[in-house]
């Protein structure tokens, strides 16, 4: 069993969860609540309950899936069953599912009664190596992505590669750019090891290794004001991106598929800024493009993507922030890019289509 120290909890990875269980009896808990969506309730369920034999006890909440529901009026209904559980201060949140159930169920957990315990156990590749960790918590608002939250460690994080198992190539893809990130801001390494492999062959190291360098990063700098902002790279654009799609698309972008496209954009924007060489933005742009399928972004809805980054919450002063590269491997942040240069990144890959 491997397991990480981060901010005052363990980060323990373990395919049968055994540390669960004597984890939950030795916290004396007066109720356990277990947070599924309808695809880890039928898929994912069964295992966490297998790990917890002895422990019979405990109420489940169901919301739906998918980024969509990550909202104030879910968060709502988590709430008022929690009070129609009878849970009070000394109760303990179970989340088991992806990013969405994650986030929404710390986000719940940490302001029911001024905050309650809360494990994260993520099920997705994305959970794992990303939403889970780092004690960020958060619901969207009006398609702008995490508006809301808080910063509040989980008491744990257990982290199984059985819950892999069940996920598509597209799931597994989506969690995969954040392991790319992770090797393009901090671990140039991890970046060519990710070249290297396809997603079938993603393991339980790797998985280890990207947690790693994200709970370095967060440890430093827990409320994100300085070092921590170059896990954002990717996401200015990005999330702009999925946040559009999410609200007009039929079959929206996942979180990764988005970032992806923002990784590209912003690979460019560091380029264009001087830092990061053409040769490595093009090792980027060759890599991102054989691995993520292209998404048409048509010119018209360039201020509606304005708009939605506008309002991201790495702005300071009316600028809009980005994390660059200077190097792959070597991130810097704080950067500010007016709107003429953001078209010119995206026009950039626009141009990238066939």
């Amino acid at each position: 069993m491997q397991q990480i120290e981060s901010l005052g909890y363990k980060v323990y990875f373990e395919d049968d969860l055994a540390s669960l269980q004597p984890f939950i009896t030795d916290g004396g808990y007066s109720n356990v609540l277990i947070l599924v969506d309808i695809n880890t309730n039928d898929h994912c369920l069964p295992v966490l309950q297998a790990a917890i034999p002895d422990i019979v006890d405990y109420d489940i909440i169901e919301v739906d899936p998918g980024e969509e529901n990550k909202n104030i009026d879910f968060c709502i209904g988590i709430w008022k069953t929690m009070l129609d559980f009878g849970a009070d201060r000394k109760a303990l949140m179970i989340n088991l599912g992806g990013g969405v159930v994650t986030d929404m169920g710390g986000f719940a957990a940490s302001t029911y009664k001024r905050g309650i315990d809360f494990i994260q156990i993520p099920t997705t590749l994305l959970a794992q190596v990303d939403a889970s960790v780092g004690g960020k918590t958060g619901i969207d608002l009006d398609n702008f992505k995490n508006i809301i939250g808080t910063f509040t460690q989980p008491k744990a994080v257990f982290i199984s590669g059985k819950f892999l198992e069940s996920l598509d190539s597209r799931q597994l893809l989506s969690g995969f750019a954040e392991i790319i990130k992770h090797g393009l801001i901090q671990d140039k390494a991890l970046f060519k090891r990710c070249q290297q492999i396809s997603i079938e062959e993603i393991d339980s190291q790797i998985v280890y290794d990207s947690v790693g360098i994200k709970n370095k990063i967060v440890k430093e700098d827990p409320t994100e004001n300085n070092i921590r902002k170059i896990l954002n790279f990717g996401h200015t654009i990005g999330h702009a991106v999925e946040g559009y799609s999410l609200a007009n698309d039929q079959n929206p972008l996942l979180h990764g598929e988005a970032v992806a496209i923002g990784m590209l954009c912003e690979a460019y924007l560091s380029t264009q800024s001087g830092t990061l060489p053409e040769e490595e933005m093009k090792e980027i742009e060759q890599y991102l493009l054989r691995t993520y399928p292209y998404y048409s972004i048509s010119p018209s809805i360039d201020e509606e993507l304005f708009r939605l980054m506008r309002n991201d919450k790495k702005n300071e002063a009316n600028q809009i922030g980005f994390a660059l590269l200077n190097a792959i491997g070597d991130c810097t942040y704080n950067k500010y890019v007016d709107e003429a240069g953001i078209k010119a990144a995206l026009d950039y890959y626009r141009g990238l289509e066939g």
